[in-house]
C-alpha cells in the first residue's frame, strides 16, 4: 500500500478500525492480505484527520526500519505547515523520534506516553501529543493503545 502504515503487522490502522468503526478489522482486506487505502482515506476525511512525516528527508543508518537507526537530516517545517493548514489544533505523534522533532521545534520537553502539551508553533497553539508507538515491538496491548488513542480523539 503507497500510504502510511502500509505493514500488516503494525497496528495503527487496526487501532483506527476500533477506535472509529468499533472493528480491529474494519480497514483490513482479509482476501487481498492489505489494508483497504481506500476505505483508510475515507475514515480520514470523515474525521477530519491528516497524516505527515516529521523528516521530510532521513538517512537509515541500518537496513532496519527502528527508529533508532533513524537519522532525520531534514525535519518539518511545522510552523510552515501550520500556517498553510491554521484549522490544525492538535499534532499526534506515534513515537519517541517524531515527538521529538516536533518539541524541539515547540520548545518544549518531550512529554510522556499517552500525555499532551500545549505549546506554540509559530503562531499557532497546539496539543501535541505523544502516544505509544503503533509497531508491534512495542510491548503494549492492542486494546491497551486503542485505549491511549481514544483520548485524543474523544471516543
Amino acid at each position: 500500500m503507497p500510504f502510511y502504515y502500509p505493514n500488516k503487522i503494525n497496528d495503527f490502522w487496526r487501532v483506527m478500525g476500533i477506535i472509529f468503526c468499533g472493528d480491529r478489522d474494519a480497514l483490513w482486506r482479509h482476501e487481498a492480505k492489505r489494508f483497504d487505502l481506500d476505505a483508510i482515506k475515507a475514515l480520514l476525511r470523515r474525521e477530519g484527520i491528516a497524516l505527515w512525516d516529521t523528516g521530510m528527508a532521513v538517512r537509515r543508518l541500518k537496513d532496519n526500519a527502528s527508529d533508532k537507526f533513524l537519522e532525520i537530516v531534514e525535519p518539518i517545517d511545522l510552523a510552515r505547515l501550520l500556517d498553510e493548514h491554521p484549522t490544525i489544533t492538535q499534532v499526534i505523534t506515534t513515537g519517541e523520534k517524531a515527538t521529538g522533532v516536533i518539541a524541539e521545534q515547540a520548545h518544549v520537553p518531550v512529554p510522556a506516553v499517552g500525555m499532551p502539551v500545549d505549546c506554540r508553533v509559530g503562531e499557532h497553539d497546539i496539543r501535541l501529543w505523544r502516544m505509544p508507538s503503533t509497531s508491534r515491538a512495542y510491548p503494549l496491548a492492542l486494546e491497551k493503545k486503542a485505549d491511549a488513542y481514544r483520548l485524543v480523539f474523544g471516543r
